[in-house]
């Protein structure tokens, strides 16, 4: 049978299925949100509209059909990338990524998972660097890469966290508007008062968002801003205001009755302001693996500040640096027949070394005298390229220090860490004559860690 002769019953499941994806991906940017409310709505009737919607492949950002997962045979595990880009009104981009979220979703468990990645997180973008994982869209497409900025956004996905990404949904916060005040807005309890006093306006400006505390009904434009402002702790605390808004749309679309006459207008509103390589069979297959999915299986994990460090670029840029060793195990939880996505990961972390190339000097600052030898073989092992070995100008040194004379974030903050190397005892100093990129001054809190 072709896809224009399926019984309308089915076309309806399969458009519900897509107007929820849209939602998601504009608003909440949640796996929990698309598949639970598909999984309410998918089974009831047709549209008699169906003509007017593509059925063709989206060309920008398509894998090759040899690396996609046969839907239909619900045996592999789908990865969607989720993307909402910062596109103001009259602009052509390129836009970077607003948010980003890795949805999961496993038929033969019939779970799903997903994974919160902050903007600013510092990552390798394949072909041009470091960088905050956001610039690789807006990279992509700036650069005429092949698919892209959606196709740069999933390969840089799929090789920093070790999983594949198959697919992508990606809309702007015009749509998004329009979508939330179609049904009719949201009640949202909001926990704590929000003031924010540099809110981003549309004329790259700002402005003062109050918010009161307790339960309102946001239109559009104020669901966006809740979900948007980094009032409090910036990417973590939005993050966490971004699940009280998958709580509130969840309750609203699993109640919600809309009726056919006000399908043709939410279509319509989709317009431009949303993308996908999804193709409608590949929304129908969902929507049937959709109906089995268990809420109560869903995993949701965030990369939040305890996982990063944040570190300012020498262009004053503020950035949050990966601790790979603490991503490593919850992208694992995450998606566990990514059976090596940790090595992956590490192996990406490596490279980040690498790629910087950072020449280190070791020196002793202790009486003890092999610290020096012993630490130098365990930073080789991890990366490191030890390329110099002395003693300190004292040996009364009682915390390590790093003193940095060159840009290398990834080196420095991660020495930082396999050292725990606080903050204040972290230099940057301008050195023409340093033939090397950092110094190590070993401490005696060295000697307490190793032993």
């Amino acid at each position: 049978m072709s896809t224009f002769e399926r019984p309308r019953s089915a076309w309806r499941s399969v458009l519900r299925s897509f107007m929820l994806t849209l939602l998601v991906a504009g608003g909440l940017y949640s796996g929990y949100f698309f598949f639970s409310t598909v999984r309410a709505l998918v089974a009831q009737t047709s549209l008699p509209f169906v003509d007017s919607v593509a059925t063709s492949k989206s060309e920008a950002g398509r894998a090759p059909e040899s690396e996609l997962p046969n839907i239909a045979e619900k045996e592999e595990r789908i990865n969607i990338l989720l993307l909402g880009i910062d596109q103001r009104q009259g602009e052509t981009g390129p836009f970077r990524t607003d948010t980003m979220i890795l949805v999961s979703i496993d038929p033969a468990s019939d779970t799903v998972s997903m994974l919160s990645i902050p903007r600013d997180l510092w990552v390798r973008i394949p072909g041009y660097g470091e960088n905050r994982i956001n610039t690789a869209h807006s990279t992509g497409d700036a650069e005429n890469y092949p698919g892209g900025g959606v196709a740069l956004a999933k390969k840089t996905v799929a090789q920093n966290f070790g999983v594949p990404v198959h697919y992508y949904v990606r809309i702007n916060f015009s749509g998004f508007e329009q979508l939330i005040d179609a049904i009719g807005g949201l009640d949202i309890n909001v926990e704590t008062a929000i003031h924010d006093e540099e809110y981003p306006t549309e004329d790259y400006g700002t402005m003062v968002l109050d918010i009161p505390a307790g339960l309102q009904h946001m239109d559009g434009q104020t669901v966006l801003r809740y979900a948007r402002s980094r009032h409090g702790t910036g990417d973590f605390n939005r993050m966490a205001r971004q699940q009280i808004v998958i709580r509130a749309a969840l309750d609203k679309v699993l109640s919600l009755d809309i009726p056919i006459s006000r399908w043709p207008k939410l279509l319509e509103l989709v317009g431009d302001s949303v993308k996908t390589d999804l193709t409608l069979d590949e929304i129908a297959e969902l929507a049937n693996i959709a109906k089995k999915l268990d809420t109560s299986n869903v995993q949701a994990g965030v990369i939040d500040d305890t996982m990063t460090i944040s570190s300012i670029t020498p262009q004053g840029a503020m950035v949050e640096v990966p601790d790979w060793d603490k991503i490593n195990p919850l992208v694992e939880q995450l998606f566990p027949t990514a059976a090596a996505a940790a090595v992956l990961a590490s192996d990406a972390a490596r490279a980040q070394l690498v790629s910087e190339n950072a020449s280190i000097e070791l020196l002793n600052g202790t009486l003890v005298s092999d610290l020096a030898q012993q630490t130098s073989e365990t930073l080789t092992t991890e990366g490191y390229n030890i390329v110099a070995l002395g003693n300190a100008d004292r040996m009364d040194y009682v915390d390590t220090w790093l003193v940095a004379y060159t840009d290398v974030p990834y080196t420095l903050s991660s020495l930082a860490r396999t050292l725990n190397v606080s903050a204040d005892h972290i230099r940057q100093e301008t050195d023409a004559t340093s033939a090397v990129d950092i110094r190590i001054i070993l401490g005696r809190d060295r000697v307490r860690q190793d032993n």
